[in-house]
């Protein structure tokens, strides 16, 4: 398939016109959930909002969420946070894991791999479609080869050129676009996979035909 034109947002991008937002050629959001293992003192304050809007206006939906994890213990709560955060909305793109802080980078590829693991298990438990984001270098550096094979990969890669890491889903291309209905910039995705036709098939992410 031809790559879809998406976007992430949280509540740092502000209010945004996603009538608009769909008619400057955007298809997908992925919404920020939130951060960290507390909920709902670490839920994104637009999160539901964000979700209404893009539902209203028949976008494709995903979401992710940050993590400031020390173990895979904590990377099992930051992914129950989620999933008290979505509840019972449903998603037609995966479920991102977001681990990208720099005490991230100088633990071992193991430590990683594990808190992804354990991440992305707990959202399958729970019927959910898992993945994870981080940029380029840290999937080559701080994974297993096995990580973007298991779970959908969400590389972040803005310099000309492929990703170093070989398998992924989706790319964000760039952190300063403008795309109709925003204000100031917006980060920029292109999604290479039929996904909704996946939740169709598989009813995971609480997705219903």
């Amino acid at each position: 398939m031809d790559p879809k034109k998406a976007v992430d947002l949280s509540h740092h991008n502000g209010s945004v016109d996603f009538e608009k937002l769909k008619a400057s050629g955007i298809d997908i959001v992925i919404l920020r959930t939130g951060y960290g293992r507390y909920s709902p003192s670490q839920t994104d304050r637009r999160f539901a909002e964000n979700y209404d809007r893009a539902r209203k206006c028949g976008m494709d939906i995903g979401a992710y969420h940050y993590s400031y994890a020390d173990s895979p213990d904590d990377a099992v709560r930051e992914a129950e946070a989620m999933l008290r955060i979505i509840g019972d909305r449903c998603f037609e793109l995966p479920l991102y894991y977001d681990i990208e802080e720099r005490k991230h980078s100088l633990m071992p590829r193991s430590v990683c791999s594990d808190m992804v693991s354990a991440f992305c298990g707990t959202l399958e438990k729970n019927g959910c479609f898992a993945g994870v984001y981080s940029y380029d270098s840290f999937f080559v550096t701080n994974l297993s080869g096995e990580i973007p094979e298991r779970y959908s990969a969400w590389v972040a890669k803005i310099s000309k050129g492929e990703p170093r890491c070989k398998r992924y889903d989706v790319r964000q291309y760039s952190f300063t676009g403008r795309p109709g209905g925003t204000s100031g910039y917006v980060d920029m995705d292109l999604v290479y996979r039929d996904f909704p036709s996946i939740m169709r098939k598989t009813g995971l992410n609480g997705y219903h035909s």
